[in-house]
C-alpha cells in the first residue's frame, strides 16, 4: 500500500518531509506536501504528521 496526504488537512509544517528516509516527500506550488515514487512505504511519515493528513491508500 502506497501513502498519501491530504491537501486539505496539510498544514505545510514539513514534519513529513523531515522524517521521511527515503526523501520522497517535496513540498509543492501551494506549500503543502506531496508524496513521490521513491516512497518506501516505511510509514514513518504517518506517524509523524501531527494532523494525521497522511494515510495509506488501496
Amino acid at each position: 500500500m502506497a501513502y498519501s496526504i491530504d491537501k486539505e488537512k496539510c498544514v505545510g509544517c514539513g514534519a513529513c518531509a523531515s522524517n521521511c528516509p527515503a526523501t520522497a516527500i517535496n513540498q509543492d506550488s501551494d506549500s503543502k506536501y506531496v508524496i513521490g515514487d521513491a516512497c518506501v512505504e516505511c510509514g514513518a511519515c504517518e506517524s509523524t504528521c501531527p494532523v494525521s493528513a497522511i494515510s495509506q491508500k488501496n
